[in-house]
């Protein structure tokens, strides 16, 4: 299973792709997007929209999960990343994906083992479990910590799902499945 990992921004988006195989994971690929802030919103909007869509069609992924917004202390950087994250989420179900949605804590909780890891520790994790000769920059080993938990989520959800018929939906709650 392919899986594409969104850090959305408004100036740069990561993105990451993995390959699940059993418990093994495999880096396919990862970088940024950038927009630009000499242009207006809407062009940039439409960078991340259609540099996703192209990320898309290069490696055909068969799920994405994307980072959800946490509140800033600006509001307005917290509307400018939600407008990101928008676009960024309509070229994923505009290409017909699945998108699960994670919080830093969770993400971090699954790549490093702690929701307070800082952004070197994701590095570095994410440079192990995916046997990188280096470290990524830090917007795309975010979007590969992403899709990294994913990748964890997605084998738990299935075990659950399984086990449990009739349950119709799950989410995660301070890193627990409720």
């Amino acid at each position: 299973m392919i899986i594409l990992g969104i850090d959305p921004a408004l100036r740069t988006t990561g993105f990451g792709v993995i390959e699940k195989q059993g418990s093994r994971l495999r880096y396919i690929a990862s970088g940024t997007i950038k927009t630009g802030s000499e242009t207006a919103l809407p062009p940039r909007l439409k960078v991340i929209l259609a540099s996703i869509g192209e990320v898309i069609a290069t490696y055909r992924p068969a799920c994405a999960a994307i980072e959800k917004v946490f509140v800033n202390v600006n509001p307005q950087s917290t509307l400018l990343l939600g407008q990101a994250r928008g676009a960024a989420i309509t070229a994923l179900v505009g290409a017909d994906l699945d998108v699960a949605e994670f919080t830093p804590t969770q993400i971090k909780q699954a790549v490093v083992g702690t929701g307070k890891a800082t952004k070197a520790q994701v590095q570095d994790m994410v440079a192990r479990l995916l046997k990188l000769p280096g470290l990524p920059g830090s917007d795309a080993a975010d979007a590969l910590a992403v899709a990294i938990c994913h990748a964890h989520s997605h084998d738990a959800l299935a075990l659950i799902g399984a086990l449990s018929p009739g349950v119709s939906s799950l989410h995660m709650k301070n890193g627990r499945l409720v």
